[in-house]
């Protein structure tokens, strides 16, 4: 008996069978990436994004080929794995990412070491985004075993610039052709048909440094920092209830701050290391007067995730309110430089925050937008947009799952007609060991990745039925 031919109830059971049977498989290869630290890198001329970027690329097409699928090394900006024949009437795809952003201290054990704990992995990118990637591997590898009947092949697109500026996906939608829909496994669970702006700007200092020599904190742009230091001068300190004060040599002062990081565009929970290390120089009175305006400058930035307290929160109604995270701090060239994160709905723009933070920031800093993406929308009635919720309902049992919005930037932004799709839960309850992507200790629980490889094989079934 073919796919076509069975019951609903037998394909269920077909998929449960088959994705319960693979969850070993899924586990080690999901360990064989994560084991590779695919931190962006200095680019060779073999390897634009890094020599570990290009490394996880290479590992991820190998698992495709033991998987016995094609797989195609696209000029080693991104990857794909394929399955079906090209009947000329175009393809469907998934779009995973094997980059990872740096790991950052606090750790419990090697980040770059799989562990496997009380059925939860965990080691950076282990969810974001290299056991979802071995996930559509492990769905194509499905729809080959089995024979389906696929009017449209289907490509595990697998890219290695996510994190850093989607530059792998420029290049594949320049020189491939766009896929007729396209879900990318790199968010929550039930579906996410819209997508806020995402804007980055650097705060430069334009004073020259006095008392507060050399700052730092961060390890990303989207992330909460979790660490941050500083180095001032000063007759006295003391250590508050945040910042841990101590004098490295007569009149010069370490300071040091741990927050609670977690990703830029879901701040709530997190503490800004950054922020505190700001507070405390202000409530010491550390900065001199030609340093006091950009350190009050920052305090703004600091005081509150929704941009309050410069001026730019906003709100639509379609998605959740405008956030605002400051990720990174350097000291270069004695400047300081403060990056901005900015996650924004349709009732203001790019433009608009620009202006604000000039307004805000007088003559005590420059405003340098690196980034700016307009937000992502698609109607949840698109039936392929139905056909990706209705396969999650059947698979979960969650009958009135509805599809929502979010402050993430993914993939699916970039393509014409596409979606952000699982595999994460943030509404289940999970250990205190387990950690949230871009934070310490990240983790994945196995019984979500199985489910997930169901909810995915069958909405690739689904999908194959549609007219594009």
């Amino acid at each position: 008996m073919t796919e076509t031919n069975l019951t609903q109830e037998e394909l269920l059971q077909n998929i449960a069978r088959y994705a319960e049977a693979h969850e070993a498989d899924i586990i080690r290869d999901t360990g064989r990436l994560v084991c590779i630290p695919s931190v962006e890198g200095p680019a060779e001329p073999d390897a634009p994004f890094g020599r570990e970027a290009r490394r996880a690329l290479d590992c991820a097409l190998q698992i495709a080929e033991e998987l016995g699928l094609q797989a195609v090394n696209c000029e080693n900006r991104i990857g794909y794995a394929a399955v079906g024949e090209d009947h000329g009437q175009g393809y469907l795809a998934t779009i995973t990412h094997t980059d990872v952003v740096p790991a950052g201290d606090g750790w419990e054990a090697d980040p770059f070491t799989l562990r496997v704990q009380d059925g939860f992995l965990l080691g950076r990118g282990v969810m974001d985004d290299k056991g979802p990637s071995v996930l559509c591997l492990y769905a194509l590898k499905y729809l080959k075993d089995t024979g389906a009947e696929l009017r449209y092949p289907v490509r595990a697109l697998l890219g290695c610039n996510e994190e850093t500026g989607m530059l792998d996906l420029e290049h594949y939608l320049a020189n491939y052709p766009t896929p007729l829909f396209c879900f990318s496994p790199d968010a929550d669970f039930p579906l996410i048909n819209g997508e806020k702006g995402i804007y980055h700007a650097l705060l430069t200092s334009t004073h020259t440094p006095v008392n507060v020599l050399h700052i730092e904190g961060g390890v990303a742009a989207n992330a909460v920092p979790a660490k941050a230091s500083a180095l001032v001068r000063a007759e006295k300190l003391e250590s508050s209830n945040t910042v841990t004060a101590e004098e490295a040599e007569p009149g010069l002062w370490k300071l040091s701050a741990a927050g609670i990081s977690g990703h830029a565009s879901m701040p709530k929970g997190t503490v800004n290391a950054i922020g505190l290390i700001v507070d405390y120089l202000l409530e010491q009175n550390i900065p001199d007067e030609t340093e006091l305006p950009y350190f009050r400058f920052l305090a703004k930035l600091h005081a509150a995730t929704d941009g309050s307290g410069l001026g730019i929160d906003s709100s639509d109604g379609r998605f959740t309110p405008l956030t605002a995270v400051g990720g990174k701090i350097t000291t270069e060239d004695g400047r300081i430089c403060q990056t901005i994160d900015c996650r924004y709905g349709t009732s203001t723009s790019g433009e608009a925050i620009t202006a604000r933070l000039r307004e805000a920031a007088g003559a005590a800093a420059e405003i340098r937008v690196s980034g700016d993406s307009v937000p992502f929308y698609m109607d949840p009635e698109n039936p392929a947009i139905q056909a990706c919720i209705q396969s999650y309902r059947d698979v979960t049992g969650e009958k009135e799952a509805q599809p929502f919005t979010i402050g993430g930037g993914t993939y699916a932004r970039h393509f014409p007609n596409a979606t952000a799709f699982g595999p994460e839960h943030p509404e289940r309850s999970y250990p205190d060991f387990c950690g949230p992507i871009h934070g310490v200790n990240e983790a994945a629980c196995i019984a979500d990745f199985t489910e997930a490889l169901k909810i995915y094989i069958l909405t690739l079934l689904r999908l194959e039925k549609l007219d594009y």
